[in-house]
């Protein structure tokens, strides 16, 4: 089967006076593993039912495979879901639950003994059919989950928080196995969490969703060094972000900030025009002796250290505000003091300025 891409044009649902989806229009390429990234209550499952077909909208279209299937009951859009509880029958053998969408749709039984055998073993479970999903483990029915969907062979999978029931070693089992699945399935698979490492580490893009609207799509990559506004480069990664206005004293730019004061921009930085925060990552600080003219020069003093393994997380009070520093640890050494004056250079190519 070939795959299919899914495309949601200027899509508005709301529930009584209270909109939940607001003008959403997003492109899903063929055979494409997509998120919908966001908090609670940012729309994303409500737009992946939608899709499915549990929900409709009041506006806009839904189309997959360039067929719109607007009004189209969801046992006839020819896609597979995913629940985060698995749905799963207890009282079923594995072999009877993963039979079940083959068994309504009156295949011949040697049929559905064929693609029941082969789903289990595309998910790694060739000869579990006969146990039940009480004596399997939280991965296990999670795959037996993803087994059921794909046995009926869909055109495009969705998966609605897949991974969340699942402790974290297992969830990064998992994970890991869900995306060597995709790779060589190639199915256009639509995955929704809030968990921005799961995003980031499984998609080949990522819509990140608030408040009924999606803020920016892109790869992981370009999220987490582009972001479009404060929302994104919050939720996407720890970041620095800092509210304030940009001034020019002679040919010098400096951003003047109620919590770090006026401090000099890097030369060459040309902040866009508007109202824009300032913004850079953690690992983009580094503690030096003195900053060159092509960095941001900051001067602190450390109030806490985090040690976290591969790195230590300092928090720095200059002026009135708390700048993070993700410093590399080296075997042996020492972390700096709590009360420590220290120097801090950004690099003028970490900078960003995103809208407010």
């Amino acid at each position: 089967m070939n795959p299919v891409g899914v495309d949601i044009r200027h899509v508005a649902l709301s529930f009584g006076a209270t909109q939940v989806l607001k003008d959403i229009s997003v492109s899903v390429e063929p055979g494409e593993f997509f998120a919908l990234l966001g908090p609670s209550g940012s729309g994303k499952s409500t737009l992946l039912r939608l899709i499915a077909g549990f929900n409709q909208h009041q506006a806009g279209e839904v189309l997959i495979g360039g067929r719109d299937v607007t009004g189209t009951p969801p046992w006839k859009r020819d896609v597979g879901m995913v629940f985060q509880n698995y749905a799963l029958w207890p009282h079923m053998t594995v072999e009877q639950n993963v039979a079940f969408g083959l068994e309504e749709r009156r295949l011949p039984r040697a049929q559905v003994r064929e693609k029941v055998a082969a789903a289990l073993d595309l998910v790694g479970l060739a000869g579990y059919g006969a146990r039940r999903p009480g004596q399997l483990s939280g991965g296990q029915q999670q795959r037996v989950a993803i087994a059921r969907t794909l046995a009926i062979e869909p055109q495009v999978l969705l998966l609605d928080e897949p991974l969340s029931n699942l402790d974290a070693k297992l969830r990064v089992q998992t994970r890991q196995e869900l995306v060597k699945l995709q790779r060589r399935l190639g199915i256009t698979t639509i995955f929704v969490t809030h968990d921005q490492i799961e995003a980031l580490t499984t998609c080949h893009r990522v819509a990140v969703m608030d408040d009924g609207v999606i803020q920016q799509v892109g790869t992981p990559m370009e999220l987490f060094d582009f972001p479009v506004n404060r929302f994104v480069a919050q939720f996407v990664g720890s970041v620095n972000l800092f509210a304030g206005r940009f001034e020019r004293e002679g040919g010098a730019l400096r951003f003047a900030s109620e919590k770090l004061g006026r401090v000099a921009l890097p030369a060459g930085v040309e902040p866009p025009a508007g109202e824009f925060d300032l913004a850079f990552r953690p690992h983009a600080v580094s503690v030096v002796d003195a900053a060159g003219p092509e960095a941001l020069s900051l001067r602190g003093a450390v109030e806490n250290a985090e040690f976290l393994g591969e790195f230590l997380r300092y928090e720095i009070r200059v002026g009135e505000g708390l700048v993070i520093a993700d410093i590399p640890h080296a075997r042996g050494r020492a972390p700096i003091e709590p009360g420590t004056a220290i120097s801090l250079a950004v690099p003028a190519s970490e900078l960003r300025f995103v809208a407010a």
